[in-house]
């Protein structure tokens, strides 16, 4: 995840990150938890059970690791996909205004979730991340000119 990622976050945006991290994490958490107890007939037998484990897994799953800031990447694409799914296939078949006072809902709420994760996807999990402690940053090399190669003499450099 090294090569994925600029490195170069401000304690601002780390801390930015962090914050949508906890609060967006909890909220899969706590969506994830009722489906996670029965993961392959949450939704009835209308639907794959493998389809319904995934989606309670992404949910659950997903939420732990963006609250740790571990796997991010990862976790962010299945809740990308996750997130996906339910707009096509549940909010907007059921044409769900964008934001609902009425009873029957809205896909105001998957769509940010589906945004936030592209966002993250985006940006990374921030330096206050087990993903920036992870994989964070190695000490740089200076590449050194191969032996034998016209370049071994800084009076060879021309300027």
């Amino acid at each position: 995840m090294d090569r994925i990622y600029r490195r170069d976050w401000t304690p601002g945006q780390s801390l930015g990150l962090l914050a949508l991290r906890l609060v967006v994490g909890a909220a899969f958490i706590v969506h994830g938890w009722p489906k996670i107890q029965n993961p392959l007939h949450w939704m009835g037998d209308k639907v794959s059970p493998i389809l319904q484990l995934c989606s309670a897994l992404a949910e659950f799953g997903g939420g732990v690791a963006l609250i740790l800031g571990f796997l991010t990447p990862i976790a962010a694409a299945a809740l990308t996909i996750n997130m996906a799914v339910a707009l096509l296939m549940v909010h907007l078949p059921q044409h769900q205004p964008f934001v609902g006072k009425a009873p029957g809902g809205s896909f105001e709420l998957p769509l940010v979730y589906f945004v936030v994760m592209i966002a993250l996807l985006a940006t990374g999990a921030g330096a206050y991340s087990l993903d920036a402690m992870v994989f964070g940053r190695r000490t740089a090399r200076i590449p050194q000119p191969a032996y034998g190669s016209r370049l071994q003499r800084t009076s060879d450099i021309r300027v």
